[in-house]
């Protein structure tokens, strides 16, 4: 049955929130995908693949995209995400590349934005996997609570995904432009690098399911140094 509440969703350029975030058109009257941008290394091109993304959907139910600003240089000064070296590559672990605070601005961005419209369901797309400590369920749920209290009025945080793997996600991808989508964390020329953590994570995904990759990689892990 149809849900005809809105909802929100904290988008990336990658599989997941993409998926996701058609997913969540066969449950809800209207969708509102939300990137927040950080002024990270790797947004224009990620921000290139999610309009290339939505535009091939074309689901008439997914709003128009949000973009909000929120920048992080000034607090994240030579971090490998702004501008730093050292980009996390494919054999490093994914605690790796966590990014203190990240989510919690990410929601609370979005959450300012959903309460001054009456949207009362954010959702984010955490899988089961997720290590970080800023996306947790445990942690969601506190920072709904203070959310919803801070700013007097009701803010979900849904997680439709959280009991999912990687796997389960690329089976819902079956029929999308998922080849648009974008997860690098060094872009070369617009292009995925090919030799971080993000490429690494990418190619397992597409070999999870054994649908041959169709992402173009500047470089292979082989040849990345």
């Amino acid at each position: 049955m149809l849900d005809r509440r809105e909802v929100a969703i904290l988008v990336s350029g990658g599989i997941d929130s993409a998926v996701l975030s058609v997913d969540l058109t066969r449950h809800y009257s209207r969708v509102h995908p939300i990137y927040v941008r950080f002024g990270l290394r790797w947004e224009t091109a990620e921000l290139q693949g999610l309009r290339a993304f939505l535009h091939e959907v074309a689901n008439p139910t997914l709003a128009p995209l949000v973009i909000l600003d929120e920048p992080v240089s000034e607090v994240y000064g030579d971090h490998w995400s702004v501008r730093g070296s050292s980009v996390p590559n494919d054999e490093s672990p994914d605690e790796a590349v966590y990014l203190p605070g990240r989510n919690l601005l990410l929601v609370t961005k979005a959450a300012v934005w959903c309460r001054l419209r009456g949207v009362e369901l954010l959702a984010l797309g955490s899988l089961a996997a997720n290590p970080f400590p800023d996306s947790t369920p445990e942690f969601d749920r506190a920072l709904e609570r203070a959310l919803t209290r801070g700013m007097g009025g009701s803010i979900r945080l849904i997680r439709p995904y959280d009991q999912l793997v990687k796997a389960d996600v690329m089976r819902r991808a079956e029929g999308l432009p998922i080849a648009s989508t974008f997860s690098c964390l060094d872009p070369i020329g617009g292009r995925h690098c090919g030799a971080c953590n993000k490429c690494a994570e990418r190619r397992r995904a597409f070999g999870s399911v054994g649908i041959p990759d169709p992402t173009s990689y500047a470089r292979t892990p082989a040849t990345a140094n």
